[in-house]
């Protein structure tokens, strides 16, 4: 038998426990089940990174940030196990989210088809990624922070906005519609190693409204704590807090006191750009199927 076409799925900041079938019933992921009930799950594991960076460094070189040296956003890294499977034959394309510093690096993949942030604030060099170039295309330049910074309500929407331009032009459809075009448009002539990087969920939170209007009905559990709880927390995790406060990282100014009405938007925006990248995985699915990809595979 040729070797198993290899598909993997990133998403950004999801949380494991935004899941159906793990036994999160306020959200809806059928085909984030479905590759669950037909497959394995694992509920007992942790990254080696709490930042982005780091953590892919070490998920595509196999090696925790101490033996790295990938320690924090921004810093250097571009050597992936994708380049052993280059060599064994593979066709190896990125669509979407790596977070490789540079961003263009080659990192094993004989074609990329980068998008980035959905709010970046440049840790390098300027670079126009392919979502940007979309956007231009269609006169359009994609919400973000400088914009975002413009509302009124910028403070008490704590991340969580609506988006307001065409939907096929959202981050994530992008990346899944961008995913499957090639799918379907490429001639299946090698195994194939194709890594799908959804930018979603990571912040800011922005559904279009006909994913956010269904959450934004639903009862949903929201954090409790109190005032003795947050007294309790380590000296770092309240510097944390104060910093996000002052500090709108990816479009999300902190409220040390929210409401419960702004932490329900938040969260089911949240879940509604969960909901999102599951419509794009089925459509993905059913792309990978339609050209045999299938018949031979493993999807992670």
């Amino acid at each position: 038998m040729s070797p198993p076409n290899i598909i993997f799925i990133v998403t950004d900041q999801q949380r494991y426990d935004t899941v159906g079938a793990l036994g999160f019933p306020h959200v809806d992921t059928p085909h984030i089940d479905r590759l669950i009930d037909e497959g394995v799950s694992f509920d007992n594991c942790f990254i080696t990174g709490a930042s982005c960076v780091p953590s892919r460094a070490s998920l595509f070189n196999g090696h925790y940030p101490h033996t790295t040296g990938v320690l924090r956003n921004g810093h250097n890294w571009s050597r992936t196990w994708v380049e052993h499977l280059q060599a064994a034959g593979y066709r190896t394309v990125n669509v979407g989210k790596m977070h490789t510093v540079p961003f263009d690096a080659p990192a094993g993949f004989d074609e990329r088809y980068i998008v980035e942030n959905k709010d970046r604030y440049m840790e390098q060099r300027w670079y126009f990624d392919e979502w940007d170039k979309a956007l231009a295309a269609h006169g359009l330049v994609k919400q973000q922070r400088e914009t975002y910074r413009r509302r009124p309500d910028y403070h008490e929407r704590l991340g969580a906005f609506e988006w307001e331009l065409p939907e096929h032009l959202h981050a994530d459809m992008f990346v899944g519609g961008m995913a499957a075009w090639w799918l379907e448009t490429h001639p299946v002539t090698e195994p194939l190693f194709l890594q799908i990087g959804f930018p979603g969920p990571h912040p800011p939170y922005d559904p279009t409204p006909r994913y956010a209007e269904p959450y934004l009905a639903k009862d949903l559990p929201l954090p409790q704590f109190s005032d003795a709880e947050l007294a309790r927390l380590p000296e770092p995790f309240r510097v944390l807090r104060q910093h996000n406060e002052e500090v709108d990282h990816d479009s999300l100014k902190w409220s040390l006191n929210p409401t419960k009405d702004q932490l329900h938007r938040m969260w089911a925006y949240y879940l509604a750009n969960v909901t999102m990248i599951d419509e794009k995985i089925g459509e993905l699915l059913q792309a990978l199927d339609g050209k045999g990809y299938l018949d031979n595979a493993v999807v992670i």
